[in-house]
């Protein structure tokens, strides 16, 4: 009697309780396809290398092509709009030799090319040849001492031209210009070596001057002798 239970017992756990079933080479597999498509977070972009005030500087987008990781570039405006206007920079000037050097900034739009335009005292201006994209300073040249010029810089693509500020009636000398504009003002000051040659010249001129009056002066005396002397003997005489 008490074999019975114990008999039914194992026959329920052998019967009933469900079997570990062994894992078949697929399932080794699918957990191996879950690892390896476990995708890490991407490493945070950076700032491309690209400064719109750099000399000959590479386009962004040629810069994100070259480049060995991916880099942000600057927005820019939509390329069927005319750009913006350029930021203009320094102004060098070089009064020995008669020329400037003019450097701006690139606006955020796509630009094409670049070209100066210079007033000097007229209404009419003188236009510049094209400069590629890459340029950020041009050089003006056969400036007048003592001239007051205008430059303004403009950037063009396809849908256009940017703008610059309305001539006046003596050029863009009368016209408001702003301070972080497309153009900028300068005076070309007198050559250092015309001066220095105005200063001898004036010099020269002076001793020349001061020589003549002393010959002049001792040939009077030679010729009409010295008035004091003729006093002193007229009273001598008396």
């Amino acid at each position: 009697m008490l074999g019975s239970p114990c008999l039914l017992w194992l026959l329920a756990v052998i019967f009933l309780v469900p079997r570990a079933q062994p894992l078949a080479p697929q399932d080794f597999e699918e957990e191996e396809e879950d690892e390896t498509e476990t995708t890490w977070p991407p490493f945070p972009a950076v700032p491309c290398d690209y400064d719109h005030c750099r000399h000959l500087q590479v386009p962004c987008k040629e810069l994100q092509r070259a480049g060995p990781a991916a880099c942000l570039c600057p927005g820019l405006s939509s390329p069927a709009q005319p750009p913006d206007p350029p930021r203009m920079g320094e102004v060098s000037i070089v009064a020995e030799e008669g020329r400037a050097v003019v450097h701006w900034c690139a606006p955020f739009s796509p630009v094409l090319h670049y070209w100066l335009l210079l007033w000097d005292r007229s209404e009419a201006a003188q236009k510049g040849p094209p400069l590629n994209t890459t340029v950020r300073r041009a050089e003006l040249k056969g400036l007048k001492p003592g001239g007051v010029y205008v430059v303004c810089v403009v950037a063009a693509n396809e849908a256009g031209a940017s703008r610059v500020p309305e001539p006046g009636r003596e050029g863009l000398e009368g016209a408001d210009i702003p301070a972080f504009g497309p153009c900028s003002r300068f005076t070309v000051p007198p050559n250092p070596r015309t001066l220095v040659h105005a200063a001898v010249g004036v010099g020269t001129a002076l001793a020349l001057l001061s020589c003549a009056a002393l010959v002049w002066h001792f040939c009077l005396r030679d010729r009409w002798g010295c008035p004091r002397r003729a006093v002193a003997r007229a009273a001598g005489a008396l």
